[in-house]
C-alpha cells in the first residue's frame, strides 16, 4: 500500500473527513451552557446587591449632615461625623447599651459552647434507644415562636410565683432565654460534627493512658474546633441582634442592649427621630460582625460542610 492510500484512509472515514468528524462529536449544547452560566452569574450579583445596598445605604445616611438625614443622594455630600458624635449623647446611653450587648452575647455564647459540647458529644457516642427522637424535641424546641414565650417569662422573671427571684433588669433575665434558643441548634450541629470524628481516636489515646476526660479535651476538642468555632460565631450573632427578649426584660436604661438603644433614640425635641444617628449606630453595631465573618469566613464554612459529608 503507496503513502498516499495510507493517508487517504487517515483523513477519511466512512465518507467524512477527520475535521468533519471532530465538528460531529461537538457536544451541541455550548450554547446552552452559556446562557445558564450567564444566568447564574447575573443571579447571584442580584442577590450581592440586594444584600450591599441596604448597607451602603445604611452608612452612607451615616456619614451625612445631620440635617440631610432624609436625603437621597447616592454620596454624602459633604461627609461628616457628626451623627457618630450624636450617637454617643449621654442621653442615649449607647456606650453602655453596647457594653451590655457584648456581656450578653459573651456570657450567652459562653454556656452555649459549654452546655452544648457535652451534651452533642454525648448524644454522638453514646448508644440508647430513642435518640433520634432525642435530637427531634431538641431541635423542636428551637422552633417555638419567641413571642409565644414571652408571656410566661415575663410573669416568671417579674417574681408572679414566690419560689421564683425577680430577675426584671438583670443579665440573667436576657442571657437564660437566649441560651434556651441557641442550645437547641448548637447541640444539632455539634452532634453532625462530633459523629464524623472516628471513635478510634479516643480509643488510641486511651491506650496511651489517657483518661476518657483527657482523651476528650486534648484529642477530641482540638479536632472539632472548626464546627466549635462555627457555632459560637452563629450564636454569638444571634444574641447580638436579638430584639424582643432584650427590650421587655431590659427597661432600664442601664440595662438595654444595643439593638434596643437604637430604636429608642430621640433628637433634640424628644420627639422627633435623628436618623443620621440611627444610622450612624446601626453602622457601629453591624461592622463588627462583618469584619468577624469575613476574617473567618473559611472556618464558618468548613464548620457549617463538615458534618454533612460522611
Amino acid at each position: 500500500m503507496s503513502a498516499a492510500t495510507v493517508t487517504v484512509n487517515e483523513n477519511v472515514q466512512g465518507g467524512l473527513t477527520r475535521a468533519e468528524l471532530e465538528e460531529l462529536q461537538r457536544p451541541r449544547h455550548k450554547g446552552r451552557e452559556t446562557v445558564g452560566m450567564v444566568a447564574g452569574i447575573v443571579g447571584m450579583a442580584l442577590i450581592v446587591l440586594y444584600c450591599i445596598i441596604p448597607f451602603y445605604w445604611m452608612t452612607i445616611s451615616a456619614f451625612r449632615l445631620p440635617s440631610d438625614g432624609m436625603s437621597t443622594a447616592f454620596w454624602p455630600s459633604p461627609a461628616s461625623i457628626e451623627n457618630f458624635k450624636g450617637a454617643f449623647q449621654p442621653k442615649n446611653n449607647f456606650t453602655r447599651a453596647l457594653l451590655n450587648s457584648v456581656i450578653v452575647a459573651s456570657i450567652t455564647t459562653a454556656l452555649t459552647l459549654l452546655f452544648g459540647i457535652i451534651a452533642a458529644y454525648a448524644l454522638a457516642r453514646l448508644r440508647f434507644r430513642m435518640k433520634g427522637l432525642v435530637l427531634a424535641i431538641i431541635i423542636g424546641c428551637s422552633m417555638f415562636p419567641g413571642i409565644t414565650l414571652l408571656i410566661p417569662l415575663l410573669k416568671l422573671f417579674t417574681g408572679y410565683y414566690s419560689w421564683f427571684p425577680n430577675w426584671m433588669n438583670t443579665y440573667q433575665a436576657m442571657i437564660v432565654p437566649d441560651l434556651s434558643f441557641g442550645l437547641p441548634l448548637a447541640v444539632w450541629n455539634l452532634t453532625a460534627f462530633f459523629k464524623q470524628l472516628p471513635v478510634e481516636l479516643e480509643q488510641a489515646a486511651m491506650v496511651d493512658g489517657c483518661t476518657p476526660g483527657v482523651a476528650f479535651r486534648k484529642v477530641i476538642l482540638p479536632l472539632a474546633a472548626p464546627g466549635v468555632f462555627t457555632t459560637a460565631i452563629i450564636t454569638f450573632i444571634a444574641v447580638w441582634n436579638e430584639y424582643m427578649i432584650a427590650l421587655t426584660f431590659g427597661v432600664k436604661p442601664t440595662m438595654k442592649t444595643a439593638t434596643v438603644a437604637l430604636s429608642q433614640f430621640t433628637g433634640t425635641t424628644n420627639f422627633d427621630t435623628p436618623f443620621g444617628s440611627i444610622m450612624a449606630a446601626g453602622v457601629i453595631v453591624t461592622v463588627p460582625l462583618l469584619v468577624v465573618v469575613l476574617l473567618f469566613q473559611r472556618r464558618i464554612v468548613g464548620g457549617l460542610t463538615a458534618g454533612g459529608v460522611k
